[in-house]
């Protein structure tokens, strides 16, 4: 059986909602304070009690930090993170964590990522929170991560920039094909800090697994609104296989287990649709989709689309095919599934960015993948060939692992 996790956002998110549901679900404090020491430039402390959010019990970790006017970008960050004591797999996933806000900062403000400066997110405090979560996930050792869709909340937020709508703009572009919605109180729940946190971490996103719970993690945020509990919930335990036969905690992570697919033929979709549906079916929680051309009865063009999905997020799957295809039935096989572990790094091609993920089998490095969105965009800055560039990135993260 795999340990599994689901965080239930239906209350948003933010840094110190995180780690209050790390602490109440049985992460030593100590694990996320020595974390934090290793890579803070200035005395942080980290504090934390019982507190009540709407009439519930909730944990509150309160970061308290120095007054500092030192100016932080991206690099100045980088630098910090990989220049620290941290274990290598909670550096690498603060720094993956980092780099998903600097590249929102930067496309909200149009700017190149390397002249990021974070402004709220690159304060101490921020800095405090996304090492502590990373430090707090990789103690659970948890298989995959499940997460809800993600509440927003509404109304507007105090920003260096003024009062903003929410979601306040990095928020809206770090949840981009993720299930958020609006409401249900005015005011902001998800923080970009927050918002970082769930996109890098979930493997997933729907309703609760199939799980034997163990433990149960409430993480307060810092207000309580009336009629309104403002928590972040984190479930820890074993993932279980579903009445129907199908693992639910582990067809969109590392690991195995069985995978459900869902196909259709269609043969009356306009084709410069599919793009829009693929990425549709993504969003609402299918592992993978994709296209096959077929010839139906009377020598009809037509395509079969296959959606792989898990347990926990096949209604909505199958919702939205129907939602967004001509199709009128579709049909569900189950099948064996088998995944190698995955972590995520980043490497430095000429001074751009690029973010790696790599498979492993029993500790072994096995894969080693560029992502392409990052690799096109570097040999467009460089004037260098795209393939030259992937090669490069490889060959760099290989090195830097072995």
């Amino acid at each position: 059986m795999s340990r599994v996790g689901w965080l239930d956002a239906s209350s948003g998110a933010s840094g110190d909602m995180v780690l209050g549901a790390l602490l109440g679900a049985g992460v030593p404090l100590d694990v996320l304070s020595s974390a934090v020491d290793a890579v803070s430039p200035e005395p942080v402390t980290l504090s934390v009690e019982v507190v009540a959010r709407n009439g519930f019990a909730a944990t509150r970790c309160s970061v308290a930090v120095t007054d500092s006017s030192t100016a932080r970008d991206w690099a100045a960050i980088r630098d910090l993170l990989a220049g620290s004591s941290l274990e290598a797999p909670v550096r690498d996933l603060a720094l993956a964590i980092f780099s998903r806000l600097a590249e929102a900062e930067a496309e909200v403000h149009g700017v190149d990522v390397e002249l990021v400066h974070f402004h709220e997110v690159g304060a101490l405090d921020s800095i405090a929170d996304i090492v502590a979560a990373a430090a707090g996930f990789v103690h659970l050792a948890l298989d995959s991560i499940t997460c809800s869709a993600i509440a927003l909340g509404g109304g507007t937020v105090a920003t260096s920039h003024g009062r903003l709508g929410v979601p306040a703009p990095a928020v809206a572009v770090l949840l981009r094909g993720i299930p958020s919605y609006g409401g249900p109180i005015e005011r902001e729940l998800t923080t970009p800090t927050g918002a970082a946190i769930l996109a890098v971490l979930a493997d997933g996103f729907g309703p609760q697994p199939a799980m034997a719970i163990e433990e149960v993690g409430v993480g307060a945020g810092g207000a309580d609104p009336d009629g309104h509990a403002n928590v972040l919930r984190l479930l820890v335990g074993e993932g279980l296989r579903s009445p129907r036969g199908v693992s639910a905690s582990s067809t969109t992570g590392a690991g195995g287990g069985q995978a459900l697919v869902i196909e259709a033929n269609i043969d009356d979709l306009d084709p410069r649709l599919w793009p829009e549906v693929i990425a549709a079916l993504l969003a609402a929680g299918a592992s993978d989709a994709w296209l096959t051309p077929i010839l139906m009865k009377k020598g009809r063009p037509a395509h079969t689309l296959h959606v792989l999905v898990g347990a926990d997020a096949a209604e909505t799957v199958r919702h939205e095919i129907f939602r967004q295809t001509s199709t009128i039935g579709v049909r569900e096989q189950t099948f064996d599934k088998h995944a190698l572990d995955r972590s995520f790094t980043a490497v430095d091609v000429d001074g751009q960015r690029i973010a790696v993920k790599l498979a492993h089998l029993h500790g072994e490095l096995l894969n080693v993948q560029p992502e392409y969105d990052d690799v096109a965009a570097a040999a467009r800055a460089l004037g260098r060939p795209a393939k030259d560039v992937l090669a490069e990135a490889a060959a760099l993260a290989r090195s830097s692992t072995s």
